[in-house]
């Protein structure tokens, strides 16, 4: 099956929610809320590209996507719903404004017009008490324009966290990037 204009996947390891973590031999549940946005499934696999889509992604690669996607919420009147996107018990549509990342596990690229950047460390001292991340700073992980390493500055309110290969990055839109730092490491 293919859909004209979206990618048909099922969400990464058949899970709607990433809310389990291992801890020895037992699996804790670290939200159970289907409203915790955090606790979404991230990761979608790709079961068909789009009819006539020429681009680089193929069946089988991972897509990282919009944290309500897979999600379940309650309407009005409290009674549960599928996310927009829900085509089918583990099928889902996702087009092209809920994706930002494609690859496998350890080989990621990022959608054009967007970046994902790894907190810094914090080494102003005004913010040493507050964080344990520099403020509005972050080095780049994955990117279309800018260069892998490349420490930048982006405006406030205009990161979002993702968990990708089990390390914390923002994805940042290219346009809400302000200043590219001159920074040796």
């Amino acid at each position: 099956m293919k859909s004209p204009m979206s990618f048909i996947v099922e969400p990464f390891e058949g899970r709607r929610y990433a809310n389990t973590m291992k801890i020895g031999d037992v699996d804790f549940i670290t939200s159970s809320s289907q409203e915790d946005h955090l606790a979404t499934n991230r990761y979608a696999k790709v079961v068909s590209c789009p009819n006539n889509y020429k681009g680089p992604i193929v069946p089988g690669n991972l897509l990282i996507v919009h944290h309500n996607v897979f999600r379940v919420y309650f309407d009005m009147k409290g009674r549960d719903r599928n996310s927009r996107s829900f085509l089918n018990e583990g099928t889902f549509f996702i087009d092209d404004d809920q994706w930002f990342g494609y690859g496998n596990e350890g080989d990621w690229k990022s959608k054009e017009g967007f970046t994902f950047v790894k907190p810094v460390p914090v080494t102003t001292e005004m913010f040493k008490h507050s964080t344990h991340e520099e403020p509005l700073m972050g080095e780049v992980a994955y990117s279309t324009e800018y260069n892998k390493g490349e420490i930048i500055s982006f405006t406030p309110d205009s990161e979002y966290p993702f968990i990708v290969d089990g390390e914390k990055l923002y994805r940042i839109y290219d346009s809400s990037i302000t200043i590219k730092w001159n920074i040796a490491k």
